[in-house]
């Protein structure tokens, strides 16, 4: 679904467009003429592999997760984007979604802005180049880390590991305790690590015991100074 929303105000709300000149948005507003909004409902498939779109896209508001899936079909979270974030493949820049699946987390709003336009912009405001250089970089580090981690720790690892990550883009501190601002079921987590619900719950309940996580329904949250001694 398409929604008439004005751009200018959609732009200076990506994260990468932050502190430009009012007139600098608006030439770009001008730009991106071909681009479009889209409000999408949770649970809603943007992406699968081999079906990528040509353009970047930017979400406005909910968060979007970036998976990839092995032959036995278990599903393993690439990353997870928020507001402000950006993602597509132009034939210039590359931000690693290539051969994942993307889907909605929850409600979602996403910008989208052709390859063409996407070109034009960069030709005409050169020093956008560089903050793009720098969110690829940025991009590739924390998948790289991402790989390494869910490779080669062990359940209890990979499930603590993968909460603090999460803790750190989407939490709210609470006496010492940072709790996720994402509603999670044990099989969504268990989804995001390539594990079975089962074995996540049982992990989740040993990290409960010893005073490390707190468990509810659908709500996480991580003992700070518990977490960082556990992962160091």
């Amino acid at each position: 679904m398409e929604q008439d929303i004005n751009k200018l105000s959609v732009l200076s709300q990506i994260k990468i467009f932050e502190s430009l000149p009012s007139q600098t948005l608006h030439d770009i507003e001008q730009l991106a003429s071909g681009s479009h909004v889209h409000t999408l409902p949770k649970n809603s498939i943007i992406q699968t592999p081999g079906n990528e779109k040509s353009g970047l896209s930017f979400v406005i508001a909910g968060k979007l997760r970036f998976y990839k899936t092995n032959s036995a079909g278990k599903q393993y979270t690439v990353c997870i984007l928020s507001e402000g974030g950006m993602f597509g493949e132009v034939d210039t820049f590359s931000l690693g979604t290539r051969g994942t699946y993307v889907e909605t987390m929850e409600d979602s709003i996403i910008y989208t802005m052709p390859t063409e336009q996407f070109e034009q912009l960069l030709r005409k405001h050169s020093e956008l180049s560089l903050r793009f250089l720098s969110e690829m970089s940025r991009r590739l580090r924390e998948q790289d880390e991402l790989a390494e981690k869910l490779v080669f720790r062990d359940l209890r690892g990979k499930v603590l590991y993968f909460l603090n990550r999460l803790s750190k883009k989407f939490s709210v501190e609470e006496n010492g305790y940072r709790k996720i601002d994402i509603p999670l079921t044990h099989q969504e987590l268990a989804n995001m690590i390539g594990a079975t619900r089962e074995a996540v719950s049982l992990t989740l309940q040993e990290l409960s015991n010893e005073g490390i996580l707190v468990t509810k329904r659908k709500m996480v949250m991580i003992d700070i100074e518990k977490a960082k001694e556990e992962l160091s």
